[in-house]
C-alpha cells in the first residue's frame, strides 16, 4: 500500500527542485517516538551520542526498557556489548529447513559478514532477524530487547537494507527520505539537512527530484540504503548492499560504513564478493545448507589460505563440469 500522500507526492515534481523543497510536511502531525538529533554528521557522530543521551534521558534508560522475555524468563543479564543476538534460530518451509539453529553474536563496533552459497539462508536468516520473517524457533535480539515480544524498542535501533526491497518508487529519491525521516520520528528540518547529507555522500544530489522508479538499478539501492541510515540507528543490517553498485559508488558505501563503524555503530552484512567480506569485516560466518559451519574472526575462519579458499572448501569444494564438449565446438 502507497505511503500518505504518495501519488500526490509524485506527481508534477519539476527536476532541478532544491531538496529542501521536493516536499512539504505532512498535514496531520505524525506522533513517533523521537529520536536524539541535531548533530550535523549523523553517521559519523551520532551512535556515540545514544550513549550519552541514554543517561541522561530517564525514558531512555536502560531501567526503563522492560527487558524482552523468552520462553517467560526475563533477559536481564543481556551483554551491553552485544548488539545482535541471535539464537538457535530456525525456520521451515514444509519439510524444507532452510534455517537450521543458527546462532550468532555481533559486538558492537564491528562489521559482521555472512557468506554462503544460493539457497544457504542467509536472506531467511536476516529477514527473521530484522522481524520481517518470523521464525519457528529460536530468540532475536537487538541490544537485550527481543524482536518479536519488544518490537518497538527493537527495530528503533535498526536500519534495514533487505533483499528485493520494494519502495515506494512513485515518490523521489528526496520524498522518499524524508518519508522515511518522518516515520522514523525526526523533524523535518533535521530529516532535510540529513537527506542533503546522505544524498552528497552517495552521489545522489542530481537524483533527488526524479521519480525512484525512474532510478537504474545501483541508484536504487544507493536510496534505499540512504534511507536505512537517516535515523542513525546502532545497527544496520544489510542484505546484498553492493549488489549492482558500480565500483566508484562501492568504494564510497564503504567508507561510509567504515566511519559509522568507527563512531560506534554496527553492520551485519550478506554478500557474494569475498574479497570485499575479507577487506572490510572485523568477523565472519559461512552458511551452508542453513547451518553455520565456521564463525569468528576473519583470521581464524579463513586459516592459512584465504576466505573464497575457505568457502569453496566448506561449501564441498569445486565442481568439475564434464560431458560438455559440445560447447568446444563452436555453431559456426
Amino acid at each position: 500500500m502507497a505511503p500518505p500522500n504518495a501519488q500526490a507526492a509524485g506527481a508534477g515534481t519539476p527536476e532541478g527542485t532544491p531538496a529542501s523543497a521536493l516536499i512539504s510536511p505532512p498535514r496531520r502531525p505524525i506522533s513517533l517516538p523521537r529520536l536524539p538529533v541535531n548533530l550535523p554528521r549523523f553517521f559519523t557522530s551520532v551512535p556515540r551520542m545514544l550513549v550519552k543521551k541514554r543517561t541522561a534521558e530517564a525514558p531512555r534508560t536502560e531501567a526503563a526498557v522492560a527487558p524482552a522475555t523468552v520462553g517467560g524468563s526475563a533477559r536481564e543479564n543481556a551483554d551491553p556489548g552485544i548488539v545482535l543476538r541471535v539464537t538457535d534460530l530456525v525456520k521451515r518451509f514444509g519439510s524444507t529447513v532452510a534455517v537450521d539453529q543458527v546462532s550468532l553474536s555481533v559486538p558492537a563496533g564491528t562489521i559482521f559478514g555472512i557468506v554462503g552459497p544460493n539457497g544457504a539462508g542467509k536472506t531467511t536468516t536476516l529477514s527473521m532477524v530484522t522481524g520481517l520473517l518470523r521464525p519457528d524457533g529460536g530468540t532475536v535480539a537487538v541490544h537485550g530487547a527481543d524482536v518479536w515480544s519488544d518490537p518497538v524498542v527493537a527495530k528503533r535501533n535498526m536500519g534495514v537494507l533487505p533483499d528485493r526491497l520494494r519502495l515506494f518508487d512513485r515518490l523521489t529519491g528526496g520524498q522518499l527520505l524524508y518519508y522515511s525521516g518522518i516515520l522514523r520520528g525526526l523533524d523535518a528540518a533535521t530529516v532535510r539537512a540529513r537527506s542533503h547529507d546522505l544524498a552528497v555522500a552517495f552521489g545522489l544530489e542530481d537524483a533527488l527530484g526524479r521519480l525512484v522508479a525512474d532510478y537504474s538499478a545501483g541508484m536504487t539501492k544507493k536510496i534505499a540504503l540512504a534511507s536505512a541510515m537517516i535515523h542513525s540507528p546502532r545497527l544496520l543490517v544489510l542484505d546484498e548492499p553492493f549488489e549492482s553498485v558500480d565500483p566508484v559508488s562501492a568504494a564510497n558505501v564503504t567508507e561510509i560504513l567504515q566511519r559509522y563503524v568507527a563512531a560506534g555503530g554496527t553492520v551485519v552484512l550478506s554478500s557474494h564478493s569475498m574479497d570485499l567480506i575479507q577487506r572490510i569485516c572485523d568477523l565472519v560466518a559461512i552458511v551452508v545448507s542453513g547451518r553455520v559451519l565456521a564463525a569468528g574472526t576473519m583470521e581464524d575462519v579463513r586459516g592459512a589460505g584465504s576466505l573464497e579458499e575457505r568457502f569453496v572448501e566448506l561449501a564441498g569444494g569445486r565442481k568439475t563440469a564434464e560431458g560438455m564438449e559440445w560447447l568446444h565446438s563452436f555453431s559456426d
